[in-house]
Formats: structure tokens, C-alpha cells, sequence
């Protein structure tokens, strides 16, 4: 059963302990509130802000499982915090492990602090889970997509337009890169783990990827020096960063160009025209 009082309480608490700052936010000049505002965590979990006020009011619906994930993201909890969240809204907190999709609070603080840099966090299938928002300017919302075409080693054998972001000398160094990277994740993860179920799909849609698995190749790594050919801007050359989180085996990747240079000026403009064309 859900407990509303310590539902409110928690969610109060948590709240008013997060600074704007803590989650990328500005502070503005004009600022009662000790910590960030109901409209800001509303929507910081994607919902309107009634709702989330009426359940700090013990008021409204049982909120959802899904309604508790977006929550516990936005108000950055810790994976106890997160379950502890589930069982006051009556639910079951979801397993733990390397197929959870719940991004620590540290990884998020270091992202919401790349606001003027393209970078995004995955998971060991490739999952974009979040973006900054040039890192949408640069590779577009790679959170929109469903089911396995969420793995881009998935739609990179799947979907030709997945190619059209990436230098054509590149193509054949990254188709056995991916394959690569799931014949291993598949193997430590084991045969009814994600990873193996979309081996098995892309075995039987590409032929392509069946001609590259039966190498049996492993330990390919991905190159640091990226080439992107973006729709607008044209030609990128940027260097890719990754910090690891090793519990939640989710990794946070950083793109970045050298100062001064063709490529630095490219990530310039894509900061100025965001997700927008240039026309």
C-alpha cells in the first residue's frame, strides 16, 4: 500500500536538499526557496507540475512505476533512495545490475555540468539513456527509440540512417567494432541476457552482421578520435572521452574538439543553432 505521508515527507525532503545548481539549473537572482522549486523537479521528471505538487499534498492517484523512475531520476537519487522511493509509493523496486537504466547521482552531476559540451550516457549495449543538449545537436534524441533498436550496434545493422552520421572509411572498422563489443557482453552476460537476444535477432535480419559474428572477434576497442558528418555543419573530427561507472555499467561519454581548431569552430555554431537547421 502506498504510504502518502512518507511519500510527501520524502519527496519534501529530498527537494529542498537539491540546489539548482545540483542539477544544472541557474540560480536566478531572485530566489526564496531554500532549494529547488515543485516546478523545477516537475520538470525535471518530465510531468506537470500539479501532479508532482499533489503528491507532496498526500493528494492524487497512486503514482506509477514508471512515474516513480522519472522521479527518482530528477531528484538524482542513489539506487537505495530509488527503492526505498518504490516501496512508500507501494511498488516493487526494480532489480539491480547491469541491466538497470538508473544513472547515479554523480554521473548525472557530471553531466549536468557538460551544458556547453556534446555528451551523453549509455549503457553497455550502447542505450543512450540521457543527453546534454548539444550532445542532441550533434548525433540527434538518441533517446527516442524502443525496444532493441535502442542499441545502436543494433539499428547500425538495421537501419541505413544510422551510417549517415559517421565517416564512410569508418563504416567497416565499426561494424566489426559493435559486433565485437555484443559477442563480449553476450558472453559475460550469459545466454538469456539481453545482449544475446539481440545477437540472435540481428543473426537472423543481417547478413552483414552473420559474416562479421562468424569471426568470432573480440577485444576491438573504440577509437578515440571520432569522425561525425553532421547534416548541417559537415565534417567533425572530435576526441571522445569515457568515464566508467562500473556498478551500474554505464559509461559517460564526452566529445570534444581541439581549440582553434575546423572542427572546435563546427561545435560553435551547433551550440547556436542547438537541434534547430540552419534553415
Amino acid at each position: 500500500m502506498i504510504d502518502r505521508s512518507g511519500l510527501a515527507q520524502f519527496l519534501r525532503h529530498r527537494r529542498e536538499a537539491l540546489q539548482p545548481e545540483d542539477v544544472g539549473l541557474p540560480r536566478g537572482r531572485r530566489r526564496r526557496t531554500s532549494g529547488l522549486r515543485r516546478e523545477e523537479v516537475a520538470a525535471l521528471c518530465h510531468m506537470s507540475t500539479d501532479y508532482y505538487a499533489r503528491l507532496e499534498r498526500e493528494r492524487g492517484p497512486q503514482p506509477s512505476q514508471q512515474m516513480i523512475v522519472s522521479i527518482a531520476q530528477g531528484l538524482h537519487l542513489s539506487l537505495d533512495e530509488r527503492d526505498h522511493l518504490f516501496r512508500l509509493a507501494g511498488h516493487t523496486p526494480p532489480p539491480r545490475g547491469t541491466d538497470g537504466e538508473h544513472i547515479s547521482p554523480g554521473l548525472l552531476r557530471i553531466l549536468d555540468r557538460l551544458d556547453d559540451t556534446p555528451a551523453e550516457i549509455v549503457t553497455e549495449l550502447g542505450e543512450t539513456l540521457r543527453q546534454t543538449r548539444l550532445g542532441i545537436a550533434l548525433t540527434g534524441d538518441q533517446t527516442r527509440y524502443s525496444g532493441p533498436a535502442r542499441s545502436i550496434g543494433y539499428r547500425w545493422f538495421t537501419d541505413p540512417a544510422t551510417r549517415q552520421l559517421y565517416h564512410p572509411d569508418d563504416h567497416a572498422f565499426l561494424s566489426r567494432m559493435f559486433a565485437s563489443g555484443l559477442r563480449e557482453v553476450a558472453t559475460l552476460r550469459g545466454p538469456g541476457s539481453r545482449a544475446a537476444h539481440y545477437a540472435d535477432l540481428l543473426l537472423a535480419q543481417s547478413e552483414e552482421f552473420r559474416r562479421v559474428w562468424k569471426e568470432h572477434t573480440v577485444g576491438i576497442r573504440p577509437k578515440e578520435v571520432k569522425h561525425f558528418v553532421h547534416p548541417e555543419v559537415g565534417a567533425l573530427e572530435l576526441t571522445c572521452q569515457t568515464l566508467l561507472d562500473p556498478s551500474q555499467a554505464h559509461m559517460l561519454l564526452v566529445y570534444t574538439a581541439t581549440p582553434g581548431g575546423e572542427s572546435y569552430e563546427k561545435l560553435q555554431l551547433l551550440s547556436v543553432i542547438g537541434a534547430q537547421t540552419l534553415r
